[in-house]
């Protein structure tokens, strides 16, 4: 059976990268966003329940309208959890069923970026890397990326789980404060570890 380890990160931490680097060693990778982008495209399995619970005005021209929508659950805590309780469920079923199309790999990268914040993600991984990197950091990588103001990553990140709380539930951390090739070699290095540590024990050994 496949072994998953759920590769976190707060916004700017190079997640992507990272689960970009294991891809390239041919580890299976699901990404949670990827999934959710999917259930909310043209055709997706979540907008009939979007468009019941929040209405057309999210939508234009049939299709979903994220910054609509982002902008009517953002700081409404009630809308937020509403949003959360349609989608998780979906997202899960959906990550669970790519998941088992690997059932032949050692073991594979599940990106889930919201790891920390929700525990029934966190069920779907044996292990947990964190891509972390320094809060300075993460704002100035958004702000290149993005072209927010600092004050707007600020919010963004207030808005996730804490630098800390990430790390306590880390089993290993990969540091991305530095260059593609460093953070290339520590991916590498917990490739050889995952490969070996499931090859011999299994998931949850």
């Amino acid at each position: 059976m496949t072994a998953w380890v759920g590769l976190t990160g707060g916004i700017g931490s190079g997640k992507s990268s990272a689960a970009a680097q294991f891809a390239r060693l041919g580890v299976p990778v699901v990404d949670a966003d990827a999934v959710s982008r999917s259930l909310t495209a043209a055709g997706g399995a979540a907008l009939p329940l979007i468009r019941e619970r929040f209405g057309s005005g999210v939508f234009s021209d049939g299709l979903l309208d994220r910054a609509k929508l982002r902008g009517l659950v953002f700081g409404d805590a009630d809308k937020k959890a509403a949003l959360e309780g349609l989608m998780f469920p979906l997202i899960l079923a959906e990550m669970r069923a790519q998941m088992a199309a690997h059932a032949g790999a050692v073991y594979g990268v599940a990106e889930i970026p919201l790891l920390a914040e929700n525990p029934a993600f966190g069920q779907l991984a044996d292990r947990v890397a964190v891509v972390d990197v320094p809060p300075e950091v993460q704002i100035e990588r958004v702000r290149q990326r993005n072209g927010l103001s600092e004050a707007e990553v600020k919010r963004i990140m207030a808005a996730q789980s804490s630098r800390a709380a990430r790390l306590a539930v880390a089993d290993d951390v990969i540091d991305n404060s530095g260059t593609e090739a460093e953070l290339a070699g520590q991916v590498l290095r917990l490739h050889r570890l995952y490969s070996q540590l499931y090859a011999t024990a299994g998931p949850g050994g």
